[in-house]
């Protein structure tokens, strides 16, 4: 089995500090409607979805420069957990990396965000 670990900390009293309007856009441009719903419009709801999102794009191997912001989207199962779902050019770099199964942690503290991401998938052929 392949394993690919990505991990991010966020600050979020940047995204508090933001000009309302620069906030609304950045919002706009990083989170899909279904993160935007969940999160309510909290602030370290949003910025843990934020380190969510690159650390998946580390542990896929591409950072977010290759990929779209909203083609990692990070929701919550009713139980609270959180579960990652790839759309676009990130679902068919995973595919093509054999990275079939995510594993994700996020948490907050203080001023902090943080998430950790697994990727699992099967070994290239040779």
């Amino acid at each position: 089995m392949k394993l690919k670990c990505g991990v991010d900390m966020a600050r979020i009293s940047r995204l508090s500090a933001l000009n309302p309007k620069i906030r609304e856009r950045f919002i706009q441009r990083v989170f899909t409607k279904r993160e935007q719903s969940q999160a309510c419009d909290q602030d370290e709801t949003l910025v843990s979805l934020f380190a969510a999102k690159e650390a998946a794009s580390k542990a896929l191997g591409t950072g977010i420069g290759k990929i779209s912001w909203q083609d990692i989207e990070v929701l919550h199962r009713p139980s609270g957990e959180p579960k990652l779902k790839l759309h676009g050019r990130a679902k068919k770099i995973a595919a093509r990396r054999r990275l079939a199964r995510w594993a994700i942690s996020i948490t907050h503290e203080g001023d902090y965000a943080v998430a950790t991401v697994i990727a699992m998938g099967s070994k290239s052929k040779r």
